[in-house]
């Protein structure tokens, strides 16, 4: 396609929800699969709601998943004069008319139609007022909003990925394009910043498939070619409801605090709703660019799963390079409260790395799994200890490892698992009586990388002197 042009479109009246996200997404994707370009729209006429935190952490969340524009951030409340032009067009061409109604009025005549069961669209009462009404509102200081006029007949459309939809216009009624305030209406604006940018694709949420009839009578007023039209399915949460906070953490910017990776995030919301002919779950963002086809976009809807999430955050740590891993964990390291700078070592930081990178599922767990490498003064639980340490001559055994760890010139995990099951042999005791032990010892964990690995990375000095404190506690208890 030539010359594609789409579009995200947020209101800064919130942090950056993954359902925008996973929008913003496959406009991206497809306006790169297509060599287009990708625009930023800020929605701001909502004044009272909007801000500026929320707007940075918009801008901050899609940088950060390199959602990046090519055109924007536009601001509709930077457009409002256009917004008052077009629409005094449309009055002028009596395919829009002031109208007068207070709110009030407006809410007892919708009341009053659905009591009588009918449905509760403007009655137009404004689009016959005479010269001397309308002088009598003027005087009363009511200031009029502005309605489009709408045909008879019905709207059909064709969604790119739900075919045809069809609406009948009656069941809409005249509805407000500018508000009394000057503001316009979202439908209007909208209509006016995708025509007036050149939007050949609008891409949005299925929730959106009600204003697309009220667009397209807007388009069709100024007799304007819409842009094609596609409506995503929603993202759902495990109970299959919209997706919201209680059912855990739905802010993009809040996933990179937990420590998930922004192509980890992307990777999973590319697949919620839309399933590449490859029979695989984890792509780089040039893959899912090369694949990228709206047309093989579901009607049904995504169901956000953390679990699902978390394993893909998973593989994608796994592909990093050591040097990667360490530059991105290193901010959360440093939030440890036992981290201290002046004893941080990179070298001996890659070499622990290389004994966790398997086991993180997010950046963040770094604080969790690394902190026996960093301070020695292991405080041990007692119940921990006589869980694993049941033979009662468990410190004797332990003092032989000790002694023979000792004697190794090369403090290599090979040399210790032969030395280890050497003297297990020795002795006939399972090699698991001195291994979950000495784990302890060494990690205050029971579980963890294997331990002769991690008495690798500790060293001979400080793997002996564990253990030595370690004999000490269990002959106390």
């Amino acid at each position: 396609m030539d010359n594609v042009r789409v579009r995200i479109a947020p209101s800064p009246t919130g942090y950056l929800h993954v359902g925008t996200a996973h929008t913003a997404l496959f406009n991206w994707l497809f306006a790169k699969h297509n060599k287009g370009k990708f625009i930023l729209r800020i929605e701001d006429t909502d004044i009272a709601r909007s801000s500026k935190e929320y707007e940075e952490n918009i801008i901050e969340g899609l940088k950060w998943l390199g959602l990046y524009w090519d055109e924007g951030p536009y601001y509709q409340t930077q457009r409002l004069d256009l917004y008052k032009k077009y629409a005094e067009e449309l009055l002028k061409k009596e395919l829009a008319y002031y109208c007068y109604c207070t709110p009030e009025e407006l809410e007892e005549r919708r009341k009053e139609a659905l009591a009588q069961k009918k449905p509760p669209r403007y009655d137009r009462k404004c689009l016959y007022l005479s010269d001397e009404e309308r002088a009598k509102y003027e005087r009363e200081g009511r200031k009029p909003a502005i309605r489009l006029l709408i045909p008879e007949g019905k709207t059909i459309f064709n969604d790119i990925i739900r075919g045809e939809i069809e609406f009948n216009n009656q069941d809409i009624g005249d509805f407000v394009i500018m508000k009394s305030d000057g503001v316009p209406t979202y439908n209007f604006a909208v209509v006016i910043d995708d025509y007036t940018m050149g939007i050949t694709h609008v891409i949005r949420g299925e929730d959106h498939i009600s204003n697309t009839p009220k667009q397209l009578f807007i388009y069709n007023a100024f007799g304007w070619t819409p842009p094609e039209f596609a409506h995503l399915p929603l993202l759902l949460g495990p109970d299959r409801s919209k997706l919201s906070k209680r059912h855990g953490v739905t802010s993009v910017t809040e996933y990179k605090r937990m420590g998930y990776l922004p192509q980890a995030l992307v990777n999973y919301l590319a697949l919620l709703g839309w399933t590449p002919e490859e029979n695989k779950e984890i792509y780089t963002i040039e893959e899912l660019i090369e694949l990228f086809d709206l047309r093989k976009v579901t009607k049904n809807p995504g169901i956000f799963d953390i679990t699902k999430l978390e394993w893909i955050n998973t593989q994608h740590i796994r592909r990093l390079s050591i040097k990667e891993l360490a530059d991105l964990t290193l901010p959360f390291l440093k939030e440890a409260e036992w981290f201290r700078e002046e004893n941080f070592n990179l070298e001996y930081y890659y070499k622990v790395l290389g004994l966790l990178q398997e086991r993180l599922k997010t950046l963040s767990q770094i604080r969790e799994y690394a902190d026996y490498f960093f301070f020695d003064n292991l405080e041990y639980d007692k119940d921990t200890v006589k869980k694993v340490c049941k033979h009662p001559d468990t410190y004797f055994y332990l003092e032989k490892i000790k002694d023979e760890w000792n004697k190794l010139d090369e403090f290599t995990a090979t040399n210790l698992e032969t030395s280890l099951k050497t003297l297990a042999e020795q002795n006939q005791i399972p090699t698991k009586n001195l291994v979950h032990p000495i784990r302890v010892a060494l990690t205050n964990k029971t579980i963890g990388p294997g331990l002769y690995e991690i008495a690798e990375v500790l060293g001979k000095e400080k793997t002996l002197k564990r253990l030595e404190n370690f004999i000490s506690f269990l002959k106390q208890i």
